[in-house]
């Protein structure tokens, strides 16, 4: 062999030794929607490549589907069935109380990524005392985009919807719905397209998104809407803490500045798109969007008040203060509509 082939092989192999002293740390996050929703075709695709960029390609993340229903999800994480996973605690009936914060009616027009934005810099400050996310590690916040009410028939008023069968999740939502004297149905939102089209409910507590994803605008041609949604949804992303043992400090420390404010931004701005998407698909069927009333919004504020001051004295007793807390949200809120959108971090496919 000539000189050119001894250092070319002396290379490939230097190269290929290089490479197995660094052992890889795999992220196996557990998902629990389909395969077209925003958190598998957005969030953790781009997770996973700032991950591998702020590494060196040493950490990097496995996405695996259906491992559990989402109920089941946070404690799957603390048992190490999985490394990670998104919570929506909604589904958690009577552990989340504190994270209850951003759903709170708030009757401005803001975006679910400055949401999520203020409410991971709230939960950090104020909500992380509660420690209602015992066993996990929490590395992001998101807050879904307005929830409205989708109908068969065309609701104007509060009254209207009295005693009518509304699909509700829980959370302040399952709350709302008591306060104005509806029938809730607990139904996913996967099921609401076929409870709709059976006639089992008359409409749906659910966000913009669901009119696309869910075909919900297929069966519900009408949606009553009000600023900022009569309600949101609360997330977080959590770890299991032995991940961290898996990698160099430097390796966690790169993870998690790709982790807080930006993964919760991500989270926030795949819900904006995915409303927008469903919007629009709406629109294109014919939809009728009607907007609230004047007074029924002052109706509306009132219930709202009551269900944060009856908040505000339970979550005092996991030790959070609320007014302070509710107070640095919506400081936080206007600090993040003065900050640079993440879009311009995602990947174009």
């Amino acid at each position: 062999m000539n000189k050119t082939t001894n250092l070319m092989i002396g290379a490939i192999a230097a190269a290929t030794l290089s490479t197995s002293t660094f052992a890889q740390t795999t992220i196996t996050v557990s998902t629990w929607a389909g395969p077209n929703h925003g958190i598998n075709t957005m969030v953790w695709p781009t997770w996973k490549a700032w991950i591998e960029e702020a590494t060196d390609g040493r950490v990097t993340v496995d996405v695996v589907h259906d491992l559990g229903p989402p109920a089941s999800q946070m404690e799957m994480v603390a048992d190490g069935i999985a490394d990670a996973t998104w919570v929506f605690h909604g589904y958690n009936a009577g552990r989340f109380l504190a994270t209850q914060l951003p759903e709170f009616p708030t009757f401005e027009d803001f975006s679910s990524e400055n949401a999520s934005a203020a409410y991971w810099h709230t939960h950090q400050e104020h909500l992380a005392q509660a420690d209602e996310h015992r066993g996990v590690d929490v590395v992001a916040a998101g807050v879904h985009g307005p929830g409205w009410i989708f109908s068969s028939e065309q609701y104007q008023t509060l009254a209207d919807l009295e005693n009518e069968r509304i699909r509700v999740g829980g959370g302040v939502m399952g709350d709302l719905s008591n306060a104005l004297n509806l029938t809730g149905v607990a139904l996913p939102p996967t099921g609401v397209y076929e409870a709709g089209s059976q006639g089992v409910i008359d409409g749906a507590m659910l966000v913009p998104e669901g009119l696309r994803s869910f075909r919900v605008a297929e069966v519900f041609p009408y949606t009553l809407t009000v600023d900022g949604g009569f309600y949101r949804g609360s997330f977080t992303i959590v770890v299991n803490p032995s991940i961290w043992d898996e990698m160099s400090a430097e390796d966690r420390a790169a993870v998690e500045e790709v982790s807080g404010e930006r993964l919760s931004r991500l989270f926030g701005y795949m819900m904006d798109v995915s409303d927008e998407r469903g919007v629009e698909f709406a629109e294109e069927q014919g939809h009728t969007f009607t907007a609230l009333g004047d007074e029924d919004l002052e109706t509306l504020r009132g219930i709202s008040n009551d269900l944060v001051d009856t908040w505000s004295e339970n979550v005092s007793e996991r030790g959070v203060d609320a007014q302070a807390a509710l107070d640095y949200f919506h400081q936080q809120l206007e600090e993040a509509a003065t900050q640079e959108s993440v879009a311009s971090l995602v990947p174009q496919s």
